[in-house]
């Protein structure tokens, strides 16, 4: 039985998803950005204590068909910024083919139902991946902006600062400026 989720973003809401669904004596099958099949059918006792664990965390299941639409959408948009390899294809045509749907038609629902456009959810999902790079990865700023699909490393300064008011560098040196800091005060409470 497949179970939509909405609020699925890493790979921690996948092993928490994977927990939960244990926790109910039920056996995954698969767990993705998004959705869980569960090998056994689910009742709605078990769906309803699900979505309480679930809830604990921020997740929640979804039910609607226009909900599991979006859910889907974005999972696919998740999918495409998370392949290992470069998808040679633009993203409008990757989430047509992958959900079998033209485009306007997704971009419409999506825009309807979130208020937000698919372009502008990719955007702020491109800019959290970004930070979490720079904080994280040991990567230059074009190996970012390549892995995040932008033509290159000045569209992708440009498109940081617009979105987080800070150059890419900038938010690169407050984290060794806190890093420093930590230093500094451990350094301070070893001498004292």
């Amino acid at each position: 039985m497949k179970i939509y989720i909405r609020n699925m973003a890493c790979e921690s809401c996948k092993d928490y998803v994977t927990r939960s669904v244990k926790k109910l004596r039920l056996s995954p099958l698969s767990v993705e950005l998004g959705e869980v099949i569960i090998k056994e059918k689910i009742t709605a006792v078990q769906k309803e204590k699900l979505n309480n664990l679930l809830r604990e965390v921020g997740l929640e299941i979804v039910e609607n068909k226009g909900g599991i639409l979006i859910q889907r959408i974005k999972s696919m948009v998740h999918q495409y910024l998370n392949s290992s390899g470069r998808v040679k294809v633009n993203f409008s045509n990757y989430l047509s083919r992958q959900l079998d749907l033209d485009y306007n038609y997704l971009s419409n629902a999506f825009s309807e139902l979130e208020a937000n456009t698919i372009t502008n959810y990719m955007n702020q999902v491109k800019m959290e991946k970004a930070k979490e790079m720079i904080l994280l990865d040991d990567l230059t700023m074009s190996e970012i902006a390549e892995k995040l699909y932008y033509s290159n490393s000045s569209h992708f300064s440009t498109q940081f600062k617009k979105t987080t008011g800070h150059t890419p560098t900038y938010f690169k040196n407050l984290k060794e400026k806190r890093r420093y800091t930590i230093q500094q005060f451990s350094n301070e409470r070893v001498g004292t």
